[in-house]
């Protein structure tokens, strides 16, 4: 709970002890009206009345409309303080405080009309499966990977991807990278008959994205990377958002987080103007490998490959790659 919010709770404590006190002290004074300044700062005045017309009278006035709500939020919470309705007649005001806590789900709004901030959650296994629920219900999340952090939702869903573009402010003519959680995976995506056998293997997990044919059978949407017949894939060398890919039964597009042309992100921070946009995020503290990204490489060509860009290790895919007998793309 934050300070702040403590700090009211003890506040409406202190209160209702105090108007207690006034109360019984009015009690005894019947007929007396309690003095303004008892707390100006902090409490209502309050009255006290003997039985007759005159209270009758007073009570059918119209009473005061309610103070307005205060909105707290916190990276990981949206809270709402308010009062609750004036109490019905013949009941002295008193104050009440309720306390109505939401976690955030995205860009949604709580019972206030503010923003919902989304859930920050350390990238650990414990929060794997809250991850993998967003994903399957078409929602996009931010997480950590071995090389920048990145936007991820099901590559299946075309809504979700479609709110990637939207989130980045991308145009839906650049093509997204899959993610999977296993090498074995890769052919239900893409064509691999052409490779030398242990290529992928020795390629990744890793800081690599292979360009691979998709290929007849791909179980792909069409609506991703319209008009290609190429895709990007990539099984990073990271456990947490492999087990999301696992857990999902989908491969995930993946794109970095952040706005389309912009510096890509090695930690949250980099990010948080893009929070409230994503269901989660996940935090896996700052990405030692900088900010160049996977090493591209085309692999579409039988016996052949080329770099595409340079990445954060184009030295180690290259040598793999010469290994493997495969020749650069002149």
């Amino acid at each position: 709970m934050s300070i702040e919010i403590q700090a009211k709770l003890k506040l409406w404590s202190y209160n209702r002890s105090v108007y207690a006190g006034l109360e019984a002290s009015a009690q005894r004074k019947t007929g007396q009206i309690l003095p303004e300044d008892t707390s100006p700062a902090q409490s209502p005045r309050l009255t006290c009345q003997p039985t007759d017309e005159r209270t009758d009278q007073d009570s059918r006035k119209t009473p005061a409309p309610a103070p307005p709500p205060v909105q707290l939020s916190s990276p990981s919470s949206s809270f709402r303080l308010a009062t609750l309705p004036t109490p019905p007649r013949g009941r002295r005001p008193g104050p009440c405080l309720s306390l109505v806590a939401g976690m955030a789900q995205g860009p949604e709004k709580n019972l206030g009309g503010a923003v919902k901030v989304p859930a920050v959650r350390p990238a650990t296994e414990a929060h794997a499966e809250e991850a993998i629920e967003a994903i399957k219900g078409g929602k996009v999340i931010a997480v950590p990977t071995d090389t920048l952090y990145g936007f991820a939702c099901d590559a299946c869903s075309s809504d979700a991807v479609s709110r990637i573009y939207e989130i980045k402010g991308r145009k839906h003519t650049s093509p997204l990278a899959i993610c999977v959680g296993d090498v074995s995976d890769i052919p239900r995506y893409a064509v691999t008959d052409h490779l030398p056998h242990g290529l992928l293997d020795a390629l990744l997990p890793g800081p690599v994205t292979v360009i691979l044919k998709r290929g007849d059978s791909s179980i792909l949407e069409k609506s991703l990377n319209p008009g290609l017949d190429s895709i990007g894939v990539r099984v990073p060398d990271s456990d947490f958002i492999r087990v999301i890919c696992r857990g999902s039964g989908s491969a995930l597009a993946l794109t970095s987080a952040n706005l389309s042309g912009q510096p890509s992100s090695v930690s949250i921070n980099d990010f948080e103007d893009l929070w409230e946009s994503c269901a989660n995020v996940y935090d896996g503290g700052i990405l030692p490998s900088g900010r160049a990204g996977s090493t591209i490489v085309d692999l579409t060509e039988l016996g052949k490959y080329r770099i595409l860009r340079i990445g954060s290790a184009k030295e180690e895919t290259v040598a793999i790659l010469e290994r493997h007998s495969l020749m650069e793309e002149s």
